[in-house]
């Protein structure tokens, strides 16, 4: 009996239904419209321009490339109940077996695991108000258990931009901020201006917090809680029209948030009111050791359809 697909047809009628019993009951439901039209997917990425790729490409005088995604595996912490593994195979070379004449071999993988582990990108399907997302877009419009069908990220453009470090750990003057220490949009203004920063339309700004610093000497700590961005940051960025916001965390935003309770409103502020996507666990600590603060910022997200959030390497480039 073919009981996995039964069981992905049983899921997929019974989401379906949830989700039109919700929507039914909640007329009252958040709406996000999008300043760039009823039609658009991007969201933030509109902020990107020629001139703006240009202008960024002219911050390159040194030619260094900084990998910004950490490496993943079995052991890496996430947030619960995500984990990763490979399974590596030598399909048809049992015994040795080789292929043709120059004697071939060949090993192959298959990845089991979900997407949002490591260093990721949030796409704007991600998170919402009310099964409501950006643009307006509806959890019984856009849910299906084999991919959304909107939003997906595969519908997000490459990203070419200036990109920004926030050294708040530095302007804090510790190398790690406390867990649940909640950066406001005051502090972040200070602490750009101490290091001679701005912050301008279409760039990527990352916050280093030194949390990443915990990971393989206190998992547990670092996936309780985290210092992060709070609302009245994640606004105040979205403000000034940037195409993504990232940490050195596993979450962006202060955990636990200001009220105790609200349930990460500073990725609903950013992905679904606003379409700026979110970059988490950045790798900052080789730009914050060369005192690096502005720089090319360069990321292709893999175009898996339908995925919610993705596994990415990005790299900033001076």
């Amino acid at each position: 009996m073919r009981t996995a697909p039964l069981r992905a047809a049983a899921l997929a009628a019974s989401l379906t239904l949830l989700l039109g019993s919700a929507a039914m009951a909640q007329d009252d439901r958040a709406t996000f419209d999008s300043p760039y039209g009823p039609d658009d997917r991007i969201g933030a990425a509109n902020n990107m321009t020629p001139d703006t790729v240009k202008a960024a490409a002219g911050l390159v005088t040194e030619g260094k490339v900084y990998p910004l995604g950490m490496v993943v595996d079995r052991e890496t912490p996430a947030f619960p109940p995500r984990s990763v593994s490979v399974t590596v195979l030598t399909p048809n070379q049992g015994m040795g077996k080789t292929f043709g004449p120059n004697r071939g071999s060949y090993n192959d993988d298959i990845f089991h695991g979900w997407l949002g582990v490591g260093t990721q990108i949030d796409g704007l399907g991600h998170l919402g108000r009310d099964h409501v997302y950006y643009n307006n877009r509806k959890a019984e419009d856009l849910v299906n258990v084999t991919g959304l069908t909107d939003l997906g990220i595969e519908q997000i453009p490459p990203i070419a931009t200036r990109g920004v470090l926030v050294n708040m750990a530095a302007h804090e003057g510790v190398e790690q901020l406390e867990g649940g220490h909640a950066i406001s949009a005051q502090a972040l203004q200070a602490a750009l201006k101490a290091q001679g920063t701005s912050v301008g339309k279409g760039d990527v700004v990352i916050v280093h917090t030194g949390w990443m610093g915990l990971i393989g000497e206190d998992n547990e700590t670092w996936g309780s809680t985290e210092p992060g961005l709070d609302v009245d940051a994640a606004e105040w960025l979205a403000e000034q029209g940037v195409v993504a916001v990232g940490a050195d965390n596993w979450g962006l935003e202060a955990v636990p948030s200001a009220d105790g309770e609200s349930f990460f409103p500073v990725h609903v502020t950013l992905l679904a009111e606003n379409g700026v996507y979110i970059l988490e666990n950045i790798v900052t600590r080789e730009l914050v050791a060369d005192g690096v603060n502005e720089f090319l910022f360069v990321l292709g997200p893999a175009r898996v359809k339908g995925a919610v959030q993705m596994i990415i390497n990005p790299v900033a480039i001076r």
